[in-house]
């Protein structure tokens, strides 16, 4: 919600609309798409989310892992949620995306309840070193040639980390920064959801910035609502091999807290398979 309490933009273009008990309807819009107008994967994954708060028990996912098996187009989705089984602290679901009665992607997710949440914390990892964020570099968005969405995204880069966007790739597979929406919408869980796919790849910064790298597979850990005011993330990779290559990672609150850690698998395409 907005802080007017009204939905924004991206509450109203990730809503799910629940005709069954396992049965949703909902619309991929295009403002969030990539190459293409396939729509992004972080995205489809909020949608995917939603239609499982809607099916389970607890109120708050806690892993979420997709599958993106064929590509999505902007139009309507039927979502058919399954639930897997349920615990006193977690429940667990199955949400399977489906376009013109082919199943695009799908999702596991495991639920908790957060405000419920006890026990021994213990974190080692810190968050990256970053200048204010007057001082950072913002997206240098491109009308035509960036991703739609980013435009509606405020992203921030370390300085040191911009070699993809001027043509000088310094081998160094990091991406580091702030990010948040352009609207002013707080930070929320299906937001984080977004945020873990929404950066340029930081394979970019090892070979440049060549285009369409299409999610194979992502993981989005959540380990707590974010307080309000910018995230601050990193992403890594370390291991390209035969097109294929991990990213790894980490989005931080404005209380320095871990609120999620992700790893996905995506290709590097090369020129010819964009063409």
């Amino acid at each position: 919600m907005s802080a007017n309490g009204t939905p924004s933009f991206f509450d109203l273009e990730t809503a799910v609309e629940k005709v069954a008990d396992t049965r949703f309807l909902a619309n991929f819009h295009e403002t969030w798409g990539i190459a293409g107008g396939t729509p992004n994967g972080g995205y489809l994954m909020a949608i995917a989310v939603r239609a499982l708060a809607g099916t389970l028990e607890h109120p708050h996912p806690l892993t979420v892992t997709g599958h993106y098996m064929k590509r999505s187009s902007a139009g309507p989705v039927e979502i058919l949620t399954e639930r897997l089984g349920r615990s006193l602290t977690t429940s667990t679901g199955l949400a399977r995306l489906i376009q013109e009665g082919v199943q695009r992607t799908h999702f596991t997710a495991t639920f908790t309840d957060f405000d419920l949440a006890t026990g021994k914390s213990v974190v080692h990892a810190t968050p990256p070193d970053l200048p204010p964020p007057e001082e950072c570099v913002e997206h240098p968005y491109v009308e035509g040639k960036s991703p739609k969405f980013q435009e509606l995204i405020d992203m921030r880069f370390h300085p040191t980390h911009m070699g993809w966007a001027r043509a000088t790739p310094h081998g160094v597979g990091e991406m580091a920064g702030y990010i948040r929406f352009k609207d002013g919408l707080e930070p929320d869980l299906y937001s984080v959801l977004m945020f873990a796919d929404a950066v340029p790849p930081a394979i970019f910064n090892v070979v440049g910035a060549t285009g369409w790298v299409p999610t194979i597979e992502l993981t989005t850990h959540l380990r707590r609502r974010p307080a309000p005011g910018w995230l601050r993330f990193r992403f890594t990779t370390r291991l390209l091999t035969r097109g294929f290559f991990e990213e790894d990672g980490e989005i931080w609150d404005s209380q320095d807290r871990l609120v999620a850690d992700s790893r996905q698998i995506q290709k590097l395409m090369s020129p010819k398979a964009r063409a």
